[in-house]
């Protein structure tokens, strides 16, 4: 095992994480390709979990399937370093569009930048984790992972997410929001609605209140918050009046603060409805909490000087923002990035059909390839300058045993 006192020639570690990477080249997008043109829903993505697994297997990795008790995530680890770097594959996709979010060039790219940093672990003193995550559309994998000890041993935590777009963000500005998804249930008496309309409670009127309600709200709001529901059952027939209705809703903010004050309010617009109708109500958290991401500043100015170095243009005016990711739970717990790679030319924006194809095509072949690269050079650049290493250790240290096992919060 490498000494982590003594010097190592870090361009020279890149260049051979390059030509890993082309060496594996092809496999990486047959994965891409597979895991694009099969795509699964949130936990029972089972054949891109066992697609990733197995290719770890021919790397060399020690692997671990439905890791931490959940079915479709994996852990797949080499080497036996003090610097634990833990990068997360994403692969879940999203009903009717696919894969309209690019989890195929997320899965990708972590699985490139392992499989080049396992080539390097011992020479780098490296432990190096590809963590398979499940649901982060829908379902906070990572959040429930996270709470059964997934990040404990982690110094750093990465990954990276596809944009559409014709140049980078800096990873320093890319931001997203914390979302709290809940549903409310209204609960009224049922009536024939042309014979006994006076003796029914309508709890489908209550969801109509509730709905103008928030409508009017939005207007006193901040300009980066995101409300939004909808109906999921408004009653039966036309001739019986709704005894019963069910809203699926959200609320997103850019801190947790803000998103706290506004769930308040966007309750207060629920709590209308019934009072207004007379039913009874009630809120229920339906996905762990998604808290705000906080990019690690070594790592996110690391991530824009590799990016720059492989001749890719990177924006450090434009702001990234919106959207959210279960990433943010981890970057709370352990220094983390969480940077967009650009699909170059990609026309359609994320979840729409258009972006699913995008993630498909060669400029998503090629934005995977370049975050495997970029990833494993920034974890190069952590591990192997002293001073950086020496700090992130320090804070992992630290860390009271048990201290990223935060419970999920609905």
């Amino acid at each position: 095992m490498q000494s982590t006192d003594t010097a190592i020639d870090l361009d020279q570690v890149k260049s051979a994480v390059t030509s890993t990477l082309e060496q594996w080249k092809a496999r990486l997008l047959d994965v891409s390709h597979s895991i694009h043109d099969n795509p699964e829903l949130a936990f029972v993505e089972r054949e891109a979990a066992e697609t990733l697994a197995k290719a770890a297997e021919e790397a060399g990795f020690a692997v671990t399937r439905s890791a931490y008790g959940m079915e479709t995530s994996f852990e797949a680890v080499r080497g036996t370093g003090d610097f634990t770097v833990v990068i997360c594959a994403e692969y879940d996709a999203l009903p009717e569009v696919g894969h309209a979010c690019g989890h195929n060039i997320i899965a990708t790219a972590a699985l490139g930048a392992a499989v080049a940093l396992g080539e390097v672990a011992d020479e780098l003193n490296l432990r190096v984790v590809l963590l398979g995550t499940p649901a982060e559309e829908h379902g906070g994998g990572k959040v429930l992972l996270l709470e059964s000890g997934a990040w404990e041993q982690a110094t750093i935590s990465l990954m990276v997410h596809g944009a559409a777009g014709d140049q980078d963000i800096s990873c320093t500005l890319a931001k997203t929001q914390a979302v709290d998804r809940f549903a409310v249930t209204y609960t009224g008496k049922v009536a024939h609605a042309a014979a006994a309309p006076d003796k029914a409670i309508n709890a489908a009127d209550a969801a109509v209140v509730a709905q103008v309600a928030i409508g009017l709200l939005r207007q006193q709001l901040s300009g980066t918050v995101r409300m939004n529901a909808f109906v999921e059952h408004g009653g039966e027939v036309t001739n019986i009046i709704a005894g019963h209705t069910v809203l699926g809703a959200e609320v997103r903010a850019f801190d947790l603060e803000t998103l706290e004050d506004a769930k308040r309010r966007m309750l207060n617009c629920f709590a209308a409805g019934a009072l207004a109708t007379g039913c009874t109500w009630e809120a229920v958290g339906t996905e762990p909490r998604y808290e705000d991401l906080i990019q690690d500043p070594l790592l996110a100015q690391s991530w824009d000087a590799n990016l720059e170095a492989m001749g890719r243009t990177v924006s450090h005016a434009a702001k990234g923002g919106g959207g959210s990711t279960d990433m943010g739970n981890i970057s709370h717990a352990v220094p983390s990035i969480h940077p967009m790679i650009a699909v170059l030319g990609a026309k359609g924006v994320p979840h729409t059909a258009q972006f699913a194809a995008d993630a498909g095509s060669e400029a998503g072949d090629q934005a995977a390839l370049d975050g495997a690269q970029a990833l494993a050079w920034t974890v190069i650049d952590a591990a192997g300058n002293p001073e950086t290493r020496a700090e992130l250790l320090q804070r992992q240290a630290e860390r009271e045993p048990g201290a990223t096992q935060v419970p999920a919060k609905f």
